[in-house]
């Protein structure tokens, strides 16, 4: 039986199924893991079920004992893994795509709806109590008739658009090529961040994160926005130059922010605190039982393919 390490909780019934099928070291006070202890946990294993919380940087894979064969990372990105050193050491990396796309678009709506329309003001408001309505109270911005750029048009990005067309959003979007005329949902396609930034009175950023679209929304794209955009992330933090954004809401160049996940998470720049318009979330992209349990269903099936085929179709290296 092949020996895992698993590096953070699961829920109880993908626990269950870990230990049935592998000898599963499994972290049951879910601990974070330092980089040090991480290599030293994983000795004597054949793989590691990771997290996008474990940063496998090369110096930590490097170190990693020749057994591990496998990194199957319990998320759809893998930017907290360096995939050439994973390569160079024999080491298969593997994702859990498809599974978390309607939880994670759900959210991204959430996001877009949260900053447009205040809702961390209001929650506020309302728990403080006393308020009293007025005509001008809370004036956000509404989403019907609103052009919406998404900046990155898979799974995720396709689903926001759906939804967001049906709420009278008048879609945008920009992807490395154009889709087919089925998936774009009749959205209009640029082939520059610029002219996809320049039309998005509200921004959607759903893009995976790589070296090239690290700190893409920075202080010179952000300028390419009308005044008083508005801005979410559901994908991740790195692809925001916090300084930047926070930066344009001080100038009002932007309106709000909804954000899901941040850069040098959970530590948000505490910049974003002294703005109401921040509209924010501790990275609840995927918190749903049934896409958390899918999730890590996959990340053991992909453990499970690829040391009986030697290869996994979710292998992303």
């Amino acid at each position: 039986m092949k020996k895992i390490l698993v590096t953070r909780r699961l829920l109880r019934s993908c626990e269950d199924r870990a230990k049935e099928m592998f000898d599963a070291n499994l972290n049951l006070n879910d601990e974070l893991y330092s980089q040090k202890k991480l290599i030293e946990m994983s000795q004597g294993c054949d793989g590691i079920l990771s997290a996008l919380t474990d940063k496998l940087d090369a110096d930590t894979i490097n170190q990693l004992p020749n057994s591990i064969k496998i990194l199957s990372n319990f998320a759809v990105g893998f930017g907290n893994i360096d995939l050439e050193a994973a390569k160079n050491k024999g080491i298969a990396v593997t994702n859990t795509p498809d599974v978390l796309t309607d939880a994670t678009a759900e959210i991204g709506v959430l996001l877009i709806l949260g900053a447009c329309r205040r809702a961390s003001e209001g929650i506020e408001q309302a728990r403080q109590g006393g308020w009293v309505w007025s005509a001008d109270l809370l004036i956000g911005k509404q989403l019907t008739g609103t052009r919406l750029g998404i900046l990155g048009m898979g799974r995720i990005g396709q689903k926001i658009a759906k939804v967001a067309k049906s709420l009278g959003m008048i879609i945008h979007y920009h992807n490395r090529s154009k889709l087919s005329e089925d998936k774009e949902q009749g959205a209009i396609y640029h082939d520059n961040l610029k002219g996809l930034l320049s039309v998005s009175d509200v921004l959607s950023v759903c893009c995976p994160a790589s070296k090239e679209t690290i700190d893409m929304i920075n202080k010179d794209t952000i300028e390419y926005l009308p005044k008083g955009a508005v801005v979410t992330n559901v994908a991740r933090g790195d692809i925001i130059e916090d300084e930047a954004m926070i930066d344009a809401l001080n100038r009002r160049k932007v309106y709000a922010v909804g954000l899901d996940v941040y850069k040098n998470e959970p530590h948000l720049n505490k910049g974003y605190y002294k703005h109401k318009s921040a509209f924010i979330l501790p990275h609840l992209g995927s918190a749903t039982k049934e896409t958390r349990t899918a999730m890590a269903n996959l990340a053991i099936d992909n453990i499970d393919e690829f040391f009986k085929t030697g290869n996994c179709k979710n292998k992303v290296n």
